[in-house]
């Protein structure tokens, strides 16, 4: 017999893909979608049911359908059909409480994927360098997804303590980009002007949407010979890129502008539905966020096939050119930088 895999949020985007691409391994018998809402693009071979993962109907579920894998990706911060932050809330945090809950009391259950994310380090002025898995952030998220992924960690650990029979992999992803996926970042990059925090220049890391759907794959089987298997992992895509790299690749001016100044910006934004550009994601582009991979190429055995800038390199070309041709951006800016250097022996800039 196979595996009988269910899968939460697959209405979504990267929920769907993911379906899609376990339908084809032959280790799998079914696939349980589930979702509160209708996908838009039908899921074929897999048995869709619409459910509420905050409400019990979710061990009835688990029940009969034999499920041994569950896959949850219902975690995510961009509100439910077009709700509030209380929706969004309740998705993320009630929801996965009762998600564990009816795991909990399934006897099938053995394996459980969480979909979290490197928010949960926060972005702060005095963070490390790098963030690794143990690192703990120099200050917890106060609000936003950030806070619900830090709360869903949270109950998946009670989860692992209270049934230690159940190998538990929560995945930490990056910001993640592709051709095909929306999110509010993607949705920040696609503005015709990017707002920046003056003087800040922060270090960003991607994951492709191709990648996210490979290592939940992999995250879901049975564990590749000689790696764990289980545990917490960084998912991001080897090597950074600065805002600025990404504003000129992108070949979209920049606004470099004052820190309150941008967090109004944000409110007008979010308030005329043009971007989500949440409080957290302003302290993102300040103060940036790097995480290490190590763990993840040796415990799950897996390395991002996109590196970082490839990751980006794939977006922009879904994206089509911005205002300004990039490579023509990159020289006038090369050119002031050159022109701001001082001289080396009188010291005066040119």
């Amino acid at each position: 017999m196979g595996e009988v895999v269910l899968v939460t949020g697959a209405a979504r985007q990267l929920g769907g893909a993911f379906v899609r691409r376990v339908l084809g391994d032959p280790e799998v018998e079914r696939v349980v979608a589930v979702d509160a809402v209708e996908p838009a693009s039908p899921l074929a071979g897999a048995v869709f049911v619409r459910a509420d993962i905050r409400r019990p109907a979710i061990g009835r579920v688990l029940a009969e359908h034999g499920v041994d894998t569950v896959v949850h990706l219902d975690v995510t911060g961009t509100p439910p059909g077009g709700g509030g932050r209380a929706a969004l809330k309740e998705t993320n945090v009630i929801g996965t409480m009762q998600l564990l809950g009816a795991c909990q009391k399934s006897p099938t259950v053995r394996r459980l994927v969480v979909k979290s994310s490197t928010n949960v380090y926060g972005s702060a002025p005095r963070d490390p360098a790098v963030f690794d898995e143990t690192t703990p952030p120099k200050s917890l998220p106060s609000g936003g997804f950030a806070k619900d992924a830090v709360e869903v960690e949270g109950y998946v650990r009670g989860f692992a303590r209270r049934r230690p029979d159940v190998a538990v992999c929560v995945l930490r992803f990056a910001n993640i980009l592709g051709p095909r996926l929306d999110t509010p970042l993607t949705g920040y990059f696609s503005l015709p002007v990017l707002p920046t925090v003056f003087g800040y220049d922060p270090r960003l890391q991607f994951v492709h949407e191709d990648d996210v759907v490979e290592v939940l794959r992999i995250a879901a089987g049975d564990p590749v010979p000689g790696t764990l298997g289980s545990g917490t992992f960084n998912v991001a895509g080897d090597g950074v890129l600065l805002l600025s790299q990404c504003a000129r690749r992108l070949g979209r001016p920049t606004v470099p502008t004052l820190l309150p100044a941008v967090t109004w910006a944000g409110s007008a934004l979010r308030a005329l539905n043009l971007s989500d550009f949440s409080p957290e994601q302003v302290r993102l582009l300040t103060h940036g966020r790097v995480v290490a991979t190590r763990q993840l190429h040796e415990g799950l055995g897996y390395r991002p096939r996109y590196t970082t800038a490839e990751t980006f390199a794939d977006f922009v070309r879904s994206r089509g050119p911005g205002l300004l041709p990039p490579a023509a951006l990159a020289r006038v800016v090369d050119r002031v930088a050159r022109r701001t250097v001082p001289d080396p022996v009188s010291g005066i800039r040119t």
